[in-house]
């Protein structure tokens, strides 16, 4: 049996999205049918286990059925407990998600480097920019990469090389652009420049993500997402919006399963 495809959800700053993006993923995954399982590396926080929780409850509360993860919290130290973890866990998935804390933590940089996809969100910018590039401040020009993009650069060399010799995936790494509405065009442009920039030089795909809006924070105590289309009553534009959006997100990380799954019809519209 392969090991499942691991995406990690990874960025040392808080308030980029992580969490919100690494569940409706799981959950779009799990609505083409695929096994899903997933990981929280921040056991203070624990957002992402606290949302597949609440959505376990409403779906026993409510008498259905709802497509999900299995789901877990790290509960132990170092990266042999980590990986034991993560293998028992994902045992029989075509999936494993980690959700990662938002700060510098060496089981997160490990799993970073082990992903086969990793996902980046960052907020439209240079504060967020900075995780994985430094600007000169007068022509916005990338000066240096950041220890976090020459972790993740190294991590992908090194993978390509063991790809060669043992068929190993190899890594893909995408920075999702989240909460995109309220930037200025002249600030956005030098961030377009500035990313454009250094994903030739690291090797990144960029792909547009979730904007800021209040569905995310109102579906959390529910453990709902914008694919549960029955059990949210009426849409407004808004939230047609925001779900059109999270499909392009799930189709833009171009996940194995994805490119072969038809789209089931409890989602279809």
């Amino acid at each position: 049996m392969s090991a499942p495809h691991r995406i990690v959800f990874a960025n040392e700053k808080g308030g980029t999205g992580k969490s919100t993006s690494a569940v409706h993923v799981a959950v779009a995954l799990a609505y083409r049918g695929a096994k899903v399982a997933a990981l929280d590396l921040d056991p203070r926080q624990r957002t992402l286990h606290r949302y597949f929780e609440n959505r376990a409850e409403t779906a026993e509360r409510r008498g259905i059925e709802l497509p999900g993860a299995r789901f877990a919290v790290l509960d132990g130290d170092g990266i042999e407990a980590l990986e034991a973890q993560a293998e028992e866990l994902g045992k029989g998935a075509d999936f494993l998600i980690f959700d990662t804390p938002g700060r510098d933590d060496p089981l997160a940089r490990h799993v970073a480097t082990q992903a086969d996809t990793l996902v980046t969100p960052m907020n439209d910018s240079f504060v967020d920019f900075d995780l994985i590039g430094h600007v000169d401040a007068e022509t916005f020009k990338v000066r240096r990469l950041s220890f976090y993009a020459e972790l993740i650069w190294e991590a992908r060399k090194s993978r390509a090389m063991r790809q060669l010799r043992e068929g190993r995936r190899e890594m893909d790494w995408v920075v999702v652009r989240n909460r995109v509405q309220r930037v200025d065009a002249r600030n956005q442009r030098r961030i377009d420049q500035a990313l454009a920039e250094l994903s030739k030089r690291v090797g990144f795909r960029v792909a547009q993500g979730l904007s800021e809006r209040v569905i995310y924070r109102e579906l959390f105590p529910s453990g709902l997402t914008l694919l549960d289309k029955g059990q949210l009553g009426e849409l407004g534009t808004s939230h047609l919006v925001a779900r059109q959006e999270l499909r392009e997100l799930v189709a833009n990380l171009n996940l194995p399963l994805i490119r072969r799954a038809a789209l089931p019809a409890s989602e279809a519209a």
